[in-house]
Parts: structure tokens; sequence; C-alpha cells
């Protein structure tokens, strides 16, 4: 690719991002599917405005490259570690379950060999990290039930695409009946001596290698030592007849634990985010119009398969496994049923290594392709079915007969309960509206005469409940999406009234105050604080020292959290903040500390 043809492919790849990504992402689907679109207009066979595809995909390559590597950098020991039920658990069942069905599908329905059969099951098997990611993080529910269990079986499938991408030079042979010989011998002991050496020689070398580096002070020269050891190491498995990404991967994972993995990884981040947009660019350019209008049926009926068969798989491993409700299973099913990135890469692989014919990879490279750009669709659909299944009640609302309010209650569990017998105490009229029959009938049998069955998220409940002539909305559920919902309704129906919100955490305070809920109280905060004062206690350290240590550290968490709400979306800024607010706690303990001993000397 010469300088002016360079040129002119880096402005059509430029321009028609610039006009895809802002389209989809303003229709919430996701800016990966932007990229593809982009593709598929300026590749081959649509507009034809970037006709060198092999060029640009060896240098899109580079994007999956990078982001293994990242990849592991956050998979460190401890990390893993706490999350292993989930990964190695749930992770574990979603790829063997969908591997075994897609592969037996593949070699009985599809007549593949049994090779082909162990690499397409278990490429079509993985999801999509990119895609399932940013979904989670555009709609913000990667904080959820479902979405934690979302991030554990994509981190568990990320793990399992490194033995495949393995393996795919240990299956590959002539297309033919050597497509059924057993693997080499000397080409396992080749794989696994280089993955050996290459673990021992970075365990050994790359910390020294990043702290003499450090001590120059030169981001550049950092993040010029970072691309080496990813790319050095990609090129030293290349040379072994391995996977440049496993290289990266394990690059990656020698330094997740690490002093420098955030530097790392904010210095990588720009890079990969680029080149794997270029990644899924050269996805949508290697998608064939002519075999989707040649072969309608047997495309489409691939991808109805692929979507049907992981979305059947998934959806009792989330009741069964994750013990997530239907409707969270639902969405846990819309998000992995769709074919992954790496299946792009084990599939190059095995064409490459005479695995699969061109025309087998082309029919699942479109399947993957439509796959992900329907998944954006099929999160949507599925979030409005079990959002409107969960709001048909088990029996009709009740008819709220009350005198008018000062205070409105949503929820009635713990929390709620408790601010209603104290409001009660004080005389202080209320009504509380709770979503759950069983928790209404059995707070019903204590008293609660002013507790009424119905849903606090619902226009005509808070019309029944007189919100337009109550003084206090007291947002009370313990579910974190259920709160926002009401908070945003209240706030634009009822903007006088004003809001007292639980908040499960930080994440979900910020997005309360995002709402216009200035204080959120969050649940365990106040609880933890008590705590405190009970250990300080029993510490022997004086009551008005103790009283005097909370006060500091509740007046100052207050405002790391303001601190912190301007920049949360912001993860290294957030992680910065974090550092430098308990840095500052530590100097203010300090001060009250000399202060005091001042004090009592002067006595």
């Amino acid at each position: 690719m010469d300088g002016h043809h360079f040129l002119e492919t880096a402005v059509v790849f430029l321009l028609a991002t610039v006009i895809a990504v802002p389209l989809t992402k303003r229709f919430r689907l996701g800016a990966v599917l932007g990229y593809l679109l982009a593709g598929v207009a300026i590749g081959p066979s649509a507009l034809g405005l970037v006709s060198d595809t092999e060029g640009v995909a060896a240098i899109s390559d580079f994007g999956v490259v990078l982001m293994l590597f990242v990849i592991g950098l956050e998979l460190s020991p401890s990390r893993l570690w706490v999350m292993r039920r989930a990964v190695f658990g749930s992770g574990t069942l979603q790829v063997l379950a969908c591997a075994i069905a897609l592969g037996a599908m593949g070699y009985f329905l599809f007549g593949l060999t049994w090779k082909a059969a162990t690499i397409v099951g278990g490429s079509l098997a993985l999801s999509s990290t990119a895609f399932g990611l940013q979904i989670l993080a555009e709609r913000k529910e990667a904080g959820s039930v479902y979405g934690r269990q979302a991030f554990a079986i994509l981190l568990f499938q990320d793990l399992a695409a490194i033995p495949l991408i393995a393996a795919v030079p240990l299956l590959g042979g002539a297309i033919g009946h050597d497509a059924h010989a057993a693997p080499d011998i000397a080409s396992v002991v080749r794989v696994v001596g280089t993955i050996l050496a290459v673990i021992v020689g970075g365990r050994l070398l790359l910390r020294h290698v990043f702290r003499f580096v450090a001590r120059a002070k030169s981001t550049e020269v950092f993040t010029a030592t970072a691309l080496l050891v990813v790319m050095g190491t990609a090129w030293l498995m290349e040379l072994a007849g391995i996977s440049t990404t496993l290289g990266a991967f394990l690059a990656g994972l020698l330094l997740a634990d690490s002093e420098y993995r955030h530097e790392l990884e904010s210095n990588i981040e720009p890079f990969k985010g680029l080149l794997l947009g270029l990644f899924f660019v050269s996805v949508g350019m290697s998608v064939d119009l002519g075999m989707l209008a040649a072969k309608p049926l047997l495309v489409l009926g691939m991808v109805a398969l692929l979507l049907a068969v992981k979305a059947a798989l998934i959806l009792p491993l989330g009741r069964l496994v994750g013990a997530l409700s239907m409707a969270d299973s639902v969405r846990l099913a819309a998000v992995l049923a769709c074919g992954g990135e790496f299946a792009f890469v084990l599939l190059n692989l095995a064409q490459q290594n005479l695995i699969i014919n061109a025309s087998q990879r082309g029919l699942m490279v479109m399947a993957i392709s439509l796959s992900m750009a329907l998944t954006p669709l099929l999160v949507l659909l599925a979030s409005r079915l079990v959002h409107e299944r969960a709001r048909k009640p088990d029996r009709e609302f009740d008819a709220i007969e009350a005198d008018t309010p000062r205070v409105i209650i949503a929820g009635f569990g713990r929390m709620g309960q408790i601010v209603a017998r104290v409001l009660r105490a004080q005389g202080i009229q209320f009504v509380a509206l709770e979503s759950s029959v069983e928790q209404v009938e059995t707070s019903r049998r204590f008293g609660g005469t002013s507790l009424f069955f119905g849903d606090p998220g619902r226009p005509e409940m808070l019309r029944a409940a007189q919100a337009d002539k109550a003084e206090v909305f007291v947002i009370a559920t313990d579910d974190p999406e259920a709160n926002l919902r009401t908070a945003r309704l209240v706030r634009r129906q009822y903007p006088h009234l004003k809001i007292v919100a639980r908040a499960r955490n930080r994440q979900h305070a910020f997005r309360l105050m995002d709402i216009g809920v200035e204080e959120p109280v969050r649940e365990t905060f106040y609880s933890s604080l008590e705590m405190t004062r009970h250990v300080l206690e029993s510490l022997d350290m004086p009551p008005d020292v103790v009283e005097s240590r909370i006060e500091r550290f509740q007046k100052h968490d207050d405002q790391v959290l303001r601190a912190q709400y301007l920049v949360y979306d912001d993860e290294t800024a957030l992680v910065q903040t974090t550092k430098e607010a308990l840095h500052d706690l530590q100097q203010l303990f300090e001060a009250d500390a000399v202060e005091e001993r001042v004090r009592d000397g002067g006595k």
C-alpha cells in the first residue's frame, strides 16, 4: 500500500466511521455495529471504495492483539479468585454446552470433519466481549446482577479463546483424509515448550525491564516499552507457529499483578480502541453481500440457528447456575447469544491451516456478523419484553384511599419500614407503595394501614397517592434500576417534591445525582460508620476521639463523593481521585492527632 493509496484509504475509513458510528450510537445500537456497517459500506461488496482488504486486515489484526493484552492485564489472580465461581462455573458450562451443541450440529448437519467441528463449535460458542461490555456500559447495566454474570462468562470466554487459538495449528492439515489424523506430537511439545519459556522468561525479566524504564520518567518511552513487550511476545509466538494473540495475552497476564498495570492499561487503551475499531471495519469489509443475495435462506437460517441454540442453552444456565430471575436470564441470553470477534480470528486461522475452506469460512463470518448486528436489537426487545412482564401484577393494584400525605414511601422493605415507623410515631401522614404482594401481606399483619400494593414507577399510582400534594418522596426499594426509573418519573412529573433516595453503592449514587437527587443515602454507609465506631471503642480509644474521627471521615467522604461525581465516567480519573482521597484523609488524621497531643500537653 503506497503513500497515496494509504492516505486515500485512511480518509475513507475515517469518513465512514464518523458517519456510521454516531448514527448507530444515537439509536442505542452501539459503536461496534457502526464500525461493521461502515466496513460493509466501503467494502468490495458495496461501494468498493477500499479494495485492499488483506492489507487492512493485516493492520487491524493488531487491534485484537492489543485487546488480548489488556484483557490479560485485567485478569489478576486476586480478581479471578473473587469471581471464581461465576467465571469458572457459569463460564465453563456455557462454553462447553454451546461448543458441544454447535460442533455436533456442524458435524452431523453440515458434514464438517471432527477437527473442523471442534474449532467451529468452540469459536461459535464465544460471544462478543467488545459488543457485550459496550452494550452493558451504554445501558448502565454493567453493575446489575445479570451484568456481572455476563462479565464473568465473557471473561471465561476470553480465557477459553486462548487454548482454542493454540489448538488451531495443532489440528491443521490438508482438507481431506489428512483432516481426520491425530495432531502431531512434536507440534504439541513445541507449543507447550514455547508457552512455558515465555511465562518463565516473562516472570524473571518483565518487572525488572519496566522498573528500569520507569526511572526515566518518560511516558513516551514507557508506552514504547509496553508496545515492544506486546509485539515482541507476539513475534516469538509467531516464530514458534503459535497465534500472536496468545503471546499478547500471556504478556498481559504476566503483568496483571504488577505495580505498572494501571499505567500500562491507560497507555495502551488509545491504540487498542483505534485498531479494534479498524478490526471491526475490516470484518464488515469481508462481509460478502453477494453471498447473502445468492444464499439468503442458508445464511439467515444459520443466523437464526446460532442465536436460538445459544439462547436456549444460556437461559436455563442463568436460572439454575447463576441463580438469576427469569427477566435477568432473558437479558443475559440476549447479550451472549451472538457470535464474537474471536470467532473471526479462529476461523481465519482455521482457513490458513486448511481445517476449513474459504466458502465455509465466508458463510460463518456472514452469520456471525449478522448475529452481532442483531444483538443491540435483541437486547432492546428482551428489555421491553421482560419489563412488560415484570409490570404485570400478580393481582390488581390496590385502590388508594388515604388522607393527603406529606410523605410518599416507595418500597416497604427494611429501610422503608423504619422510615414509616418514625413518621407514624411523629404523627406525620404518609402513603407507602410496595410492588411485592408477599411484602404487603406480611407488613399488614403488623398494622400497616397506610401501606398499599402498587408499582411506584407507574404514573397512575402516583396520581392516586396524591403525589402532587406531598412534600417528600422516599425511594427505598432494593432494586437500583427500579429506583432510577421511579426517580426519573418523580423528577419529571413532580419537580416540587424533595426526593430522598436509597443508593446501592457509589455508582448508583452517581446515577441518582445525574437525575437530580442531591443527597443519595448509601444503604450501608452509615451502618459501616457505626460499626467502625464500635471497633475503635473496643480498641480503648477515647469516645471524644472516636467521635471526631468518625465525623471527620464522614465529611471527607461526602466531599470525595461529590468530587468523584464530576469524573465518574472516567475510570482513570476515578482511580486517581480515590488514591488522592486516601492520602488526604491520612494527612487529616495525622493533623488531628498532632492537635490533640498539643492540646493534651497544654493541660
